[in-house]
């Protein structure tokens, strides 16, 4: 498997596929919120597997230097298998390529315990989003 950016928009089409499926079919969130339009402008990470993508992410980067980190689906059949921590790490190693000194993301609270694994800190208190409870973390990049 190989996780990297995104090399051609075949690929950030697979990748909106992935997102539709896991967001919109499996958990019940409105294509019209996880498809915001801000697509285009973001770092898109994905995880292919014999020319199929089946993991992403994209990383939305700020004036500020803060990238955040969203959107990230990876297919049931690799669930548990290291792909979202792979993605991840892709996804961290691009925004600090391209200024962010920071990462900051909302993370399903049932996989709260990836990104904690991985060096992020909660920040604020749990919210509901898209009607699934989430928590705001954060991780210095430097």
């Amino acid at each position: 498997m190989e996780v990297r950016r995104a090399r051609d928009r075949a690929e950030v089409d697979a990748a909106l596929a992935l997102r539709e499926q896991v967001f919109c079919v499996e958990q019940g969130v409105e294509l019209a919120a996880d498809q915001d339009g801000l697509d285009d402008g973001a770092i898109h990470v994905v995880a292919v597997d014999e020319s199929h993508v089946v993991g992403t992410c994209r990383v939305l980067l700020g004036e500020d230097g803060i990238g955040r980190l969203g959107r990230m689906a990876v297919d049931r059949p690799v669930r548990g298998r290291g792909v979202g921590a792979a993605i991840l790490a892709a996804a961290e190693h691009s925004a600090r390529e391209s200024g962010a000194h920071t990462m900051r993301l909302h993370a399903q609270r049932y996989v709260e315990h990836m990104y904690a694994a991985a060096g992020y800190s909660v920040y604020g208190e749990p919210f509901v989003e898209e009607g699934i409870p989430h928590v705001s973390m954060e991780k210095p990049l430097a």
